[in-house]
């Protein structure tokens, strides 16, 4: 390849990781409170149809972000009332909430079918930075809410590590015994958490529906989802890496279309399997280097507060 065809490579490799770091991020917040989400598949495709029929109607591509998120804010609602509230067991309550996630996407979503997007996200090059070279065209002539990705990540970054509120927010993760004797609201912190993270999923189901394809199609997320939750793994709870490796993997999911494209003959199926492979491999990697993984230790265990 040469580099044109390089840069353009790596353009397509952050717009394909785009929804995956609105949608870890959000996983990341929520384990970082203690509460495992496995519902993030359904979330995606909950905010993907919701954006996108909101922006069908309304032709406000802002109004249909917002929708996208109170979309997955509002199964993460539920999520946390079963979990936090309930305590019911958060891998099975995780599960249940993808299944009825994707059921009710396919049912909401069947009047969109082959609707085009009125108002898709189109890319706004950014003065000054649009033209430096590779980086220029990689990251700096992307849509808005690829930029509002960035900004969200140093903003996650930011907030767990440098401010008091992050600081309860990973006590609630590690001890919630302790968090809460140092005056810590825990069910508060954890239902923020979790609730905001089911609507940055449902932002990262929204930019496929809006920006990424841009069309409603069932089961369109194609398992991000789930690769949402191993990149939260892959990160170490950590959103910086946590944005390397979101790319990673769009660069693998990318590299599928480009071998397509060089028209290298290859199975199909074997290409779209790469950036899945590619993932589970990076765990077990993970998991023979790392053996003491830093998880939130009280990751799953509901807590009630003694009176």
């Amino acid at each position: 390849m040469n580099q044109d065809q390089i840069v353009a490579l790596l353009a397509v490799t952050v717009v394909t990781g785009t929804p995956l770091i609105f949608a870890a991020i959000g996983e990341l917040l929520a384990e970082r409170s203690g509460v495992l989400n496995l519902g993030v598949e359904g979330m995606m495709l909950v905010g993907a149809v919701s954006g996108f029929a909101v922006a069908a109607v309304t032709g406000n591509p802002w109004l249909a972000v917002l929708g996208a998120m109170a979309a997955g804010g509002a199964l993460a609602a539920g999520h946390a009332l079963l979990t936090v509230t309930l305590g019911t067991e958060q891998v099975t309550t995780g599960l249940s909430l993808a299944l009825f996630g994707t059921g009710l996407s396919a049912f909401l979503g069947k009047p969109f079918i082959g609707i085009p997007n009125p108002v898709p996200f189109r890319p706004v090059p950014l003065p000054g930075l649009a033209h430096l070279p590779i980086l220029g065209p990689v990251f700096f002539q992307q849509d808005l809410l690829v930029y509002t990705s960035y900004v969200f990540i140093i903003l996650a970054w930011w907030w767990i590590y440098r401010t008091r509120p992050g600081l309860h927010l990973r006590a609630c993760g590690e001890s919630p015994e302790t968090a809460d004797a140092m005056g810590v609201d825990v069910t508060v912190m954890r239902y923020g958490a979790v609730i905001v993270g089911g609507a940055l999923a449902g932002l990262g189901g929204g930019y496929l529906s809006l920006a990424y394809t841009p069309a409603w199609t069932e089961n369109m997320t194609a398992g991000l989802g789930w690769i949402a939750i191993a990149l939260v793994i892959f990160s170490t709870w950590n959103p910086l890496r946590l944005l390397g490796g979101a790319y990673l993997f769009g660069a693998a999911d990318a590299l599928g279309f480009r071998v397509q494209l060089l028209g290298v003959e290859t199975s199909s199926i074997l290409l779209r399997m790469l950036p899945y492979l590619f993932t589970l491999v990076v765990l077990v990697l993970i998991n023979a280097v790392r053996r003491h993984s830093p998880v939130p230790r009280a990751l799953g265990r509901p807590y009630f507060r003694e009176e």
